[in-house]
């Protein structure tokens, strides 16, 4: 979920596909057609509310910039956003003070995957659809959940140090672990570590998506662990800026190539990694789609409102819906590994931004 750039959280986020606007209902998984739902039913009209998890990441002011665009490609009234500034209590009072408005849908980013159930049921109450973008509830009903494989993410992570560094100490700055996200991301890169290079020690630092958490955790482990060989940054949009610094004023900044460098690894998509990558600063990120969260928000949010539902199976965008242990389902979508070799490619949202 990606954050704060200064203290703050990050929700973390590829491929810029333009799937058509008149996407057909029955190619989007195995989806079907069936009686309308308390919230929907007809032709989709009807506000659209949109909660921000918080605007101080670049990974979620680029995905409030595409809201009003995605909105207006697949023809929903969105109202303006609204930003919950980090502070899962406020988000609830958010989603109820726009039920309050009168919405018939509503497209909410999670700050915390299990506080967001009173919210959820609100809006049950209600019979206002929701879709959540970014995190999946622990609990609670949404129409669909809109989000890449977290899992993958971790995955991917532990192959690149992987490959890159044959023993050695590598450390993960995770997210908050009251995110699913951040569970995710973390458990994944523990387990592959272990099991596919076990000549890795994986240290941890646990930083809650907060920039000032990270920078001063790492300063603290640095000075325990001089000798570390890798990072994994669970989250560019917040732990970027810090992680560089903190090294940099320990002289630990080495650029690829140059002895003693430190592999690096992130996630999220933002141009400010890819000039990283370019400089030589990091080696890789994942790209979370930041697009086609609005994109895919925008559009299973107008289903909802008009009855519509889906089944667990490929997509025809390059994703597969699949079933959470909650009930609800998620269409996870492709988020892929960029390195120096791919960094340019128009087609990576983060390419597409200023």
């Amino acid at each position: 979920m990606h954050g704060r750039t200064v203290g703050k959280r990050n929700r973390f986020w590829i491929i810029g596909v333009a799937a058509s606007t008149s996407l057909v209902l029955a190619a989007c998984g195995s989806t079907k057609d069936s009686a309308p739902s308390a919230g929907g039913g007809g032709d989709g009209s009807g506000k659209v509310g949109v909660i921000l998890p918080l605007l101080t990441s670049p990974f979620w002011q680029s995905y409030n910039d595409y809201v009003p665009k995605m909105a207006k490609s697949e023809d929903v009234d969105a109202m303006k956003t609204v930003n919950s500034n980090s502070d899962p209590s406020q988000q609830i009072t958010d989603i109820n003070n726009v039920l309050n408005q009168g919405v018939k849908g509503l497209v909410v980013a999670p700050l915390d995957s299990a506080a967001i159930e009173a919210g959820l049921d609100q809006a049950e109450r209600k019979g206002v659809p929701v879709v959540a973008v970014d995190v999946a509830p622990d609990k609670g009903k949404v129409a669909m959940v809109v989000r890449a494989n977290n899992v993958s993410y971790g995955e991917k992570a532990c192959q690149y140090l992987g490959e890159q560094i044959p023993s050695g100490k590598v450390v993960q700055i995770m997210g908050d672990l009251a995110s699913v996200n951040g569970r995710d991301r973390s458990e994944a890169f523990r387990t592959c570590v272990k099991e596919n290079f076990p000549k890795l020690k994986v240290l941890e630092i646990p930083a809650k998506w907060e920039s000032d958490t990270a920078a001063s955790k790492l300063d603290t482990l640095l000075n325990a662990n001089p000798d570390i060989k890798g990072i994994y940054m669970q989250a560019g949009g917040v732990y970027l800026a810090p992680t560089l610094q903190t090294l940099k004023s320990k002289g630990m900044l080495k650029k690829a190539g140059q002895a003693g460098h430190i592999t690096i690894v992130s996630n999220d998509g933002i141009p400010q990694e890819y000039d990283a990558i370019r400089r030589g600063e990091i080696d890789a990120t994942v790209s979370q789609p930041a697009d086609l969260y609005a994109k895919y928000g925008m559009y299973y949010v107008k289903a909802a409102m008009q009855g519509k539902t889906f089944e667990p199976g490929p997509t025809d965008h390059d994703s597969t819906i699949v079933k959470l242990p909650s009930g609800n389902l998620e269409d996870q979508l492709p988020a892929p590994l960029v390195t120096k070799e791919n960094v340019d490619d128009p087609k990576l949202w983060g390419n597409t931004v200023g």
